[in-house]
């Protein structure tokens, strides 16, 4: 039976949705039959653990553990959505700090049981943070750590096709660059409306100004509007795009959408952050983003929101100075293009 690859796949935070959903995406897609599932949640990781074998997939091999230890060792891919939710009462500091030392640990797991690892991919919020202090304690090359932000991309594209009452399809190259938040920055310019540029539908009032403000603010929310929906936080999205880019890093189909990448030029420095990305078995390599004056002002302001959040999470003691990163990993000493 044809897989991508046969290397290990650890997906960690596997009892939970979206966990879940990306274990079941990985195997529908026939990326590896080794897929091993991490949580430790063990009676909820068991139960994802049994649903998955009651699938009945042909040829693969299931496994799922708690510890630590055996999760880790050997993975060469990893997807995770290992993050604490937040919940009623936690500030944002809260969830930033909590979910950035589950990052630390799970750097230092990498560092420590699998440094050979080709491909993480890091989903929990905020993940262009929480992905930032992945790559430091992991110690293993920029382009081997991405996170998702193609989420709000495929949001866009959602909203436009809605608007305008054509099939998604017809829209193309839908981009949102940056930070995965509320300062991200929604670009006009790049994208073409069944084959028409947006920008000239804007200007000749067939989307008004006005009207794509309102847009772009959608897709900014696009998740909240997901729980005022359902009743809960996106899943099924963020698994399977997630999923997508593991994917094209073990040689299969390219990824075609912005990714989460580390950035250090003379643009933006020491920071991880949505670009033009592209992801294969070599890693994952971005260009520069190019756009109208007022669309790249809005990408410094996202890029000044997230050296903010890394600079408390520096100021918290998760992590250390930037001078000093390269004590823990010195790839990040290195310009990247």
């Amino acid at each position: 039976m044809n897989f991508l690859t046969n290397e290990k796949l650890l997906i960690s935070g596997a009892a939970g949705m979206i966990g879940s959903n990306m274990a079941q995406t990985a195997l529908m897609m026939r990326l590896t039959p080794n897929i091993c599932l991490y949580d430790p949640y063990a009676k909820g990781l068991e139960g994802v653990a049994e649903e998955l074998l009651q699938c009945g997939f042909e040829g693969v091999n299931i496994t799922y553990t708690d510890n630590i230890e055996e999760a880790f060792t050997g993975a060469k891919y990893i997807v995770s959505s290992g993050g604490a939710p937040r919940k009623e009462g936690m500030t944002r500091e809260d969830l930033l700090a909590g979910n950035c030392k589950i990052a630390e640990d799970f750097g230092k797991n990498v560092k420590k049981y699998c440094p050979d690892v080709k491909q993480i991919v890091v989903i929990f919020n905020p993940a262009d943070i929480t992905g930032l202090v992945t790559l430091l304690y992991s110690g293993v090359k920029p382009g081997r750590v991405t996170t998702l932000a193609a989420l709000d991309s495929t949001r866009l594209r959602n909203e436009l096709a809605k608007y305008f009452k054509i099939d998604s399809d017809k829209i193309t190259n839908a981009r949102t660059y940056g930070g995965h938040g509320e300062q991200m920055a929604v670009f006009a310019s790049t994208v073409m409306v069944d084959g028409k540029p947006l920008t000239e539908l804007i200007a000749e009032g067939k989307l008004p100004e006005n009207e794509w403000e309102e847009l772009k603010v959608r897709v900014i929310q696009g998740g909240k509007n997901i729980i005022t929906l359902r009743g809960r936080s996106s899943f099924q999205s963020p698994a399977y795009l997630s999923i997508e880019m593991i994917a094209a890093a073990m040689g299969g189909a390219p990824f075609r959408w912005p990714a989460g990448v580390y950035v250090n030029d003379d643009k933006f420095q020491n920071i991880m952050m949505a670009m033009e990305t592209t992801i294969t078995t070599d890693g994952a390599v971005f260009k520069p983003v190019n756009g109208t004056a007022e669309e790249m002002a809005e990408l410094e302001k996202s890029y000044e929101h997230l050296c903010k959040m890394r600079d408390e999470v520096i100021s918290l003691g998760i992590m250390p100075p930037i001078e000093k990163w390269g004590e823990y990993n010195p790839y990040l000493l290195e310009k990247t293009v």
